[in-house]
């Protein structure tokens, strides 16, 4: 198969899969089976596409002209390589948790949920992939709509009030704000292409530059940076195998590698870097940082904790990018793919308890470890991989990060990335500890134990997987390299 044939095949597999899990609709097992088939072999797509990528080839296809200079159009480049390994080799693991969580609550309209998904998978395929700021919108759009009924998923006028939280943020930012940015700046620079080393230098001056980065990290509402972050902790109300998707997976995650990646691609690292203008970008994901673990911190509903937790963690992403050097893009990257791996987990984790205890309250946990030991020795796992702690695979990504900072001279940085990670030690500890050395009251936990199987399966893979990427991060690192070459290039 050609790489060109692999790319249109990333996006046309979970269409395919999810036309024929809709046609499957009366028969649950094979339905099931169809989602894991459908998401094995768009890992193997993906994956088929990386060793090129790494050895320097930059495979692409252009579909239409919509019009002069705008073209529907999809190049593989390193971030959008590592993005979408994330994204299709998470979605087999999370394919397997869905039988275990859909089942095991009995919940409602599963085949819409596996359609969906499989819908919300080509959305984030055509994200990672795309060529141009036209195509990145295009699936960035499709994306949100596509969710929507896996927000919504339970009917309740609770989640239908989340939904139009959903809706009005991400929908609301990116007309008002990131289409906005994507004209401006095919007006100023003539072409919306992602380009090594950016497309804007020297084509606008330096508070153009400022005002479009302001547009572009706010009109990307994914990325859950404050005040653009309500919509996160609304969605909470989804089921849990939603969460994971919206953390782990795909949403938020499309949020960050569409910031990311047009900090790399449009205004270029070396570009911008010493520019006044865009000084103000630090400030901005540092108060998010610290500000969410607050709020985590405070925060009693597990679900609710993680989810804060993640519009801090993510945050660290965009401080990366802001820093402007060789490291603290690196450690960006890294911190998409590690992230993944440790809040997956965690949600994961969420989930079994509420599926086997029926619990979703902090405060409800103690002794819970006892009864259930796979999942909380995988949430202790996950949870020490977002503080930052080896050999969980977080380790590395803050490690690259806080050198940015050191190498960029930024101290502040510096402090808020300390003060984040005495943060999440003070939110996540705690629930550690409760589980496995605290007492709960006598009725506490009737004799439950684990999860159903597939459910404990999947959080012991990528628990597994955190600490692996610790020990093996070859590939993600030799991607993230690359991304930094290119930058100089």
């Amino acid at each position: 198969m050609t790489p060109e044939s692999a790319i249109l095949g990333a996006i046309a597999v979970p269409l395919a899969g999810a036309a024929l899990i809709a046609a499957a609709h009366r028969m649950p097992d094979l339905r099931e089976g169809v989602t894991l088939v459908t998401a094995a072999v768009l890992f193997l797509l993906v994956g088929s596409l990386t060793p090129g990528v790494i050895a320097g080839g930059r495979p692409g296809v252009h579909v239409a002209t919509v019009m002069p200079g705008i073209d529907f159009a999809f190049r593989v480049e390193p971030l959008g390589m590592l993005f979408a390994l994330i994204a299709s080799g998470l979605w087999i693991v999370n394919s397997l948790y869905s039988i275990g969580y859909m089942r095991g609550n009995h919940e409602g309209h599963q085949t819409r949920y596996y359609v969906c998904f499989a819908l919300a998978l080509a959305s984030t395929m055509g994200i990672a992939f795309a060529g141009n700021l036209f195509t990145l919108f295009l699936f960035y759009e499709a994306l949100t709509l596509v969710t929507y009924p896996l927000v919504t998923h339970h009917g309740t006028p609770e989640a239908m009030r989340a939904g139009r939280i959903y809706l009005a943020l991400l929908i609301g930012s990116s007309i008002a704000l990131l289409l906005v940015a994507i004209v401006w700046t095919w007006t100023v620079a003539g072409t919306i292409e992602f380009a090594h080393g950016g497309i804007l230098g020297g084509h606008a001056p330096n508070a153009t530059i400022g005002l479009l980065l302001a547009l572009y990290v706010f009109g990307i509402g994914k990325a859950a940076v404050m005040p653009v972050h309500r919509w996160l902790p609304a969605a909470m109300v989804a089921p849990t195998p939603v969460s994971a998707l919206l953390h782990a997976v795909a949403v938020v995650k499309a949020g960050v590698f569409a910031v990311l990646k047009v900090v790399v691609y449009v205004f270029g690292v070396d570009a911008i870097a010493g520019l006044k203008s865009v000084d103000w970008l630090p400030f901005i994901s540092g108060f998010t940082i610290i500000a969410a673990s607050i709020v985590a911190l405070r925060s009693d509903n597990l679900k609710r904790r993680l989810a804060y937790s993640t519009v801090s963690q993510l945050s660290y992403v965009v401080l990366a990018a802001a820093l402007l050097t060789p490291l603290s893009v690196i450690g960006a990257a890294l911190h998409i793919a590690t992230h993944a791996l440790g809040k997956i987990t965690l949600f994961f984790c969420a989930g079994a308890i509420y599926t086997a205890a029926h619990k979703t309250e902090v405060s409800e946990l103690d002794g819970i470890g006892r009864r259930m030991p796979w999942t909380m020795a995988a949430f202790t796992v996950g949870a020490l991989s977002l503080i930052g702690v080896p050999p969980a695979a977080g380790f590395v990504s803050k490690w690259f990060i806080v050198s940015g900072a050191l190498q960029a001279g930024n101290h502040l940085a510096v402090a808020v990335l300390v003060a984040s990670t005495l943060l999440n030690a003070a939110y996540f500890l705690p629930i550690v500890h409760a589980a496995f050395f605290r007492r709960g009251a006598s009725n506490a936990h009737p004799a439950h134990g684990e999860a159903p199987w597939p459910m404990v399966a999947a959080l012991t893979i990528t628990a597994g997987a955190t600490v692996a990427l610790f020990f093996a991060a070859d590939l993600p690192l030799a991607l993230a390299r690359q991304l930094v070459s290119n930058t100089a290039g």
